[in-house]
Order: C-alpha cells, then sequence, then structure tokens
C-alpha cells in the first residue's frame, strides 16, 4: 500500500493536502520560506522515468539557517514508514515550530513542477 504525508493548509480554503512518500529521493529547505521534496518514479506504465519536484510554501520566513520544517516533514516520512500498511495517510504536524518572527508555521501552497 502507498503511503501519504497529510499537510496541514491554512488561508486556501483547503484544511490538508495529501503528498506521496513514494519515490522522495531529497527533502530540503529550499529557500526560507520554502521546502523541497525531490521525486524520482515511473509512469504508470512503467516505462518513462520521471522527475518532479513538490514546493511546500510556508506563510512566513523562517530564520536563516532553520531547518525544523524540512526536519518535521523527514521525520514524518520516517514515522508513517513505520506505521502499517492499513495506515496509507500520516498527519504532519507543524505544532511547537515557529518562523523567524515567533509565530507559528504555517503552510500556504504546495505546487508541483
Amino acid at each position: 500500500m502507498k503511503k501519504y504525508l497529510s499537510i496541514p493548509m491554512t488561508g486556501t480554503g483547503e484544511t490538508s493536502q495529501l503528498i506521496p512518500i513514494d519515490g522522495i529521493v531529497l527533502i530540503e529547505q529550499g529557500t526560507t520560506q520554502t521546502v523541497t521534496i525531490a521525486y524520482n518514479a515511473y509512469a504508470s506504465d512503467g516505462t518513462d522515468f520521471q522527475s518532479q519536484t513538490i514546493t511546500i510554501s510556508l506563510g512566513a520566513v523562517m530564520a536563516a539557517n532553520d531547518n525544523t520544517v524540512r526536519d518535521r516533514i523527514q521525520d514524518s516520512v520516517i514515522a508513517a514508514l513505520q506505521t502499517s500498511w492499513t495506515n496509507p495517510k500520516y498527519e504532519v504536524s507543524l505544532g511547537g515550530l515557529t518562523d523567524a518572527a515567533g509565530a507559528a508555521v504555517t503552510v500556504t501552497g504546495i505546487a508541483v513542477a
């Protein structure tokens, strides 16, 4: 069974968005306001290799060299993979994380490129 992270969203009319865990090759703090997840995967027919990137946009800027959001997402991937196959969705909690201004971290957008 495939696994997905459920990322909490604010300000978009959505409460959360699912992103796949399968095929992740790198999670990094792209900028002080984004986290990127790079994927390598095969097309549904199994023939064409594709690379994609998901960019998670944060509601405010993080302090320079603050990788806590990236770390939380990486830890969530590990935790999700340790759950039973009957639990395909893992809720990512951003609780306790703060941005450069000291406010709670929020996610305002997720885009695939």
